[in-house]
């Protein structure tokens, strides 16, 4: 297990009151949080959304991607199902942290791609690792979801990791005539489904 659950309270929010479990690293003390409605035990698949940590997007309302939008719309989503987890995972940037993201931004504003721009900066294109994410969901009880999330890459590296992933769900928030260009790269360089069609993975 690489991580401990430390921590929990009531999160009253927009859509409804969710419990907020905060777990800690046990290598490095990072921390990261998970969000739940309703109840999430049982052997019904749970709608779960992995989240990863996006400050100008969640928290500064950037246009440049689709970040803060989908956050918005999972938790939307999860409390009109009554039922759902959404783990906050605390990898600015695709992992590269937020120093180099604005370092990406700076290299986007002169011609360079997200993909680009990371690749410039020596990072490879998607630097996450989403192994933790997997002990987070045993931590709460969970066994099998149906993922909000339009990422084929993060599917497979949660199922691999031990996480039963019965349904990908689409989440198509936030396009916008400042975000184009970063969509259809997501769409084209790193494989992202940006439709609205469900995807069985079992049966």
């Amino acid at each position: 297990m690489l991580l401990k659950r430390v921590a929990e309270a009531t999160l009253p929010t927009y859509w409804g009151d969710f419990l907020m479990v905060g777990f800690k690293e046990i290598a490095t003390e990072q921390d990261h949080l998970a969000l739940i409605y309703g109840n999430i035990t049982g052997s019904t698949p749970v709608l779960a959304r992995v989240h990863s940590e996006c400050l100008t997007g969640d928290a500064l309302f950037s246009l440049r991607c689709d970040c803060g939008f989908q956050l918005k719309a999972a938790l939307a989503r999860i409390a009109k199902e009554k039922r759902g987890v959404l783990l906050y995972h605390r990898q600015e940037g695709r992992n590269i942290g937020l120093l180099n993201k604005i370092r990406a931004y700076a290299l986007q504003d002169k011609g360079a791609d997200t993909v680009e721009a990371n690749h410039q900066l020596g990072f490879s294109a998607d630097e996450r690792n989403f192994t933790l994410c997997a002990d987070m969901f045993k931590l709460l009880g969970v066994d099998v979801i149906h993922l909000l999330t339009n990422n084929p890459k993060k599917v497979d590296m949660l199922i691999k990791s031990g996480i039963n992933i019965s349904k990908r769900v689409p989440i198509i928030a936030g396009h916008n005539p400042k975000n184009v260009r970063y969509l259809k790269t997501k769409a084209s360089k790193m494989g992202h489904l940006l439709n609205r069609s469900s995807k069985k993975l079992i049966s």
